[in-house]
């Protein structure tokens, strides 16, 4: 699982930060989440493939997490993109960017699905035989989701030694993956766990901007391997929280702590800020996995 951050700072972008924006590797998916001002540059930048990118996930609208989905949208267009491109977000995106593409006379000549999200209880808005994608509803001024992204259980792994010795043919090895017992050549019945190993443990992402601080997402995100929780703010600021819906870098730690999360990653910084060590800082006085979201960082978990 590598998560690449694009953009991890609030409101506008100026030359030296760009606002919300990352993409999420896992099982070999590509999923772009926010997609603020400037992200098909930091896409470039990254060298990530834009043809790889078929899901984009939108937390809510305001302009720092969706103003650079049409220009992203168009780009594609230009590129001749004939792949499906599913947008998943709150109502009323669907219209917004259908206007844009109306107005300017630049429909896509690939096929454009939007999936709009209404709910304020969580739901699964994607699966296949490798991912599940849940909405985490959050409390901001508008209507705000984050997005939970799980592996589905990996299969066991063949210990080809204890294989060939049990005499065990080829053919039920898929068998074996799945963790069923098979009779080896002789008809015995052999134990799936004496021929095989523990699977890899199936990693998770919680994605959660912009929020105030709400335990109610708890349940939801508990145990989840890596959690990005916004920071706007530092506690000499936490005034500022109730009325602008934002969170301070010790209440996103009092979160991670609570759900019992591998790892914590800061984001969403206010621009106040001269640097970011502070916030680590202070969330390290709750929590002590902390890792900061920085332009251009890339975080891997194996």
């Amino acid at each position: 699982m590598k998560l690449t951050i694009l953009g991890c700072h609030s409101a506008t972008p100026r030359t030296n930060t760009n606002p919300t924006s990352q993409v999420l590797e896992i099982k070999n998916h590509m999923f772009l989440i926010d997609c603020g001002e400037g992200t098909q540059v930091e896409l470039r930048r990254n060298k990530i493939k834009f043809a790889r990118i078929k899901h984009i996930f939108i937390s809510h609208l305001h302009g720092d997490h969706y103003f650079g989905l049409v220009g992203l949208v168009s780009t594609f267009r230009l590129l001749t993109r004939e792949t499906e491109l599913h947008i998943y977000g709150p109502k009323g995106l669907k219209e917004v960017i259908t206007l844009q593409l109306k107005l300017s006379d630049s429909w896509t000549n690939y096929p454009l699905i939007f999936h709009e999200l209404s709910s304020k209880e969580s739901e699964l808005i994607f699966e296949d035989d490798k991912v599940e994608v849940y909405t985490i509803p959050l409390k901001h001024r508008i209507y705000t989701n984050g997005f939970l992204f799980k592996e589905k259980e990996n299969e066991r792994k063949l210990d080809i030694n204890a294989i060939t010795e049990a005499n065990i043919n080829k053919a039920y090895f898929r068998k074996l993956k799945q963790g069923f017992d098979v009779e080896n050549e002789d008809g015995v019945l052999i134990s799936n766990e004496k021929v095989t190993k523990d699977a890899i443990p199936a990693k998770s992402y919680a994605f959660c901007s912009d929020t105030v601080y709400n335990e109610a997402i708890v349940p939801i995100i508990k145990n989840s391997t890596v959690l990005y929780h916004e920071s706007t703010f530092l506690d000499k600021n936490e005034a500022l929280c109730i009325p602008t819906k934002h969170s301070t870098a010790r209440q996103a730690a009092t979160i991670a702590k609570k759900a019992n999360v591998g790892t914590l990653i800061l984001g969403h910084y206010s621009t106040r800020y001269n640097g970011y060590d502070q916030f680590k800082q202070e969330a390290k006085t709750v929590f002590d996995n902390v890792l900061l979201a920085k332009d251009g960082k890339e975080f891997s978990f194996d």
